[in-house]
């Protein structure tokens, strides 16, 4: 109960939980291994076709989700938005979301969600006068620029940062946020992406099939 509460803490996104997302997929993909494995051992004809429908459903509810996306980008963009500087807000608070954050802002080289202003939510990080922490107009280590000779991470990198110029601040820390970097990596991995995808759904298809032909068979 412990992890669940602490993951909760992390990926809470308005009032829903992703947590119960992940136990249902997980539950859906126990049923439909267990049906078309036992399905296809015993010949049970029942089992396969609860198979390759259930299957089938999942295909076209992908297939729907995709179409979705494409058009809701605006939307899907907000979220994605208010997730990140909901966690922003939360960051000192877990430890386990500490190191969500500081891994999204490294890998895609990015701070906040648009900018590193967006640490100003964060009561540690904000630039009011009336902050008293050391970790002021800063940002967190993660938002700093790699140097290749240095192998031992500098924690303190962020301190002060937001209060340089922003020339000065663009040597230091990553000026782009997250959001903006990571529609610029779907962009360049499109054609991936969008293999992957494809691979998914026909694989789907095949295996559907194969069901469809035991039972005939």
């Amino acid at each position: 109960q412990g992890v669940l509460s602490n993951i909760s803490s992390i990926t809470d996104l308005g009032g829903f939980d992703p947590v119960w997302l992940f136990l249902v997929v997980g539950g859906v993909m126990f049923i439909l291994g267990f049906a078309g494995c036992i399905g296809a051992l015993r010949e049970n004809t029942f089992l396969l076709k609860f198979f390759s429908v259930f299957l089938g459903i999942i295909f076209f509810l992908e297939l729907t989700a995709g179409v979705l996306a494409f058009v809701f980008k605006d939307w899907i963009k907000d979220q994605l938005y208010f997730f990140i500087n909901n966690n922003i807000r939360a960051y000192r608070d877990d430890i386990d979301l500490q190191n969500l954050i500081d891994f999204t802002q490294e890998y895609w080289q990015c701070c906040g969600a648009f900018g590193a202003d967006d640490w100003n939510l964060n009561i540690y990080f904000n630039c009011t006068d009336s902050n008293a922490s050391r970790e002021r107009c800063g940002v967190p280590f993660s938002c700093c620029t790699k140097d290749p000779a240095e192998d031992v991470i500098n924690t303190q990198c962020g301190y002060d940062a937001r209060q340089k110029p922003e020339v000065d601040q663009q040597i230091v820390i990553y000026t782009k946020g997250c959001v903006p970097q990571f529609e610029k990596w779907l962009q360049d991995n499109l054609t991936i992406v969008a293999g992957i995808f494809i691979g998914i759904a026909l694989l789907q298809v095949n295996i559907a099939f194969a069901a469809m032909n035991c039972m005939e068979e």
